[in-house]
């Protein structure tokens, strides 16, 4: 499922629009994302929690030369399901 099918799939059974079941799909992204740059936490009861993680600066090895090289330190998005969807999937 894309984005189209997912806005199509809320206008169904909210009985909203396309338009308006699109800005309530593309609201929703919008408020996780702002909120996760601030390094806020989401949680949706029974749905899951998005979080920001932070990775530190390390060395690695370059795969191509086998020489060291620095890796930046890094914010890497993360979702966890709750219960109630990890139930839904099995």
């Amino acid at each position: 499922m894309n984005k189209q099918d997912l806005i199509g799939q809320v206008a169904d059974r909210a009985g909203l629009s396309r338009n308006d079941s699109a800005r309530a799909v593309e609201t929703m992204l919008e408020v996780i994302t702002s909120a996760l740059k601030r390094g806020d936490e989401v949680r949706l009861v029974g749905f899951g929690n998005f979080s920001v993680t932070r990775r530190k600066a390390s060395t690695g090895r370059n795969p191509r030369t086998g020489e060291p090289m620095q890796i930046k330190a890094s914010s890497q998005p993360k979702f966890r399901p709750g219960k109630i969807l990890k139930d839904a999937v099995q």
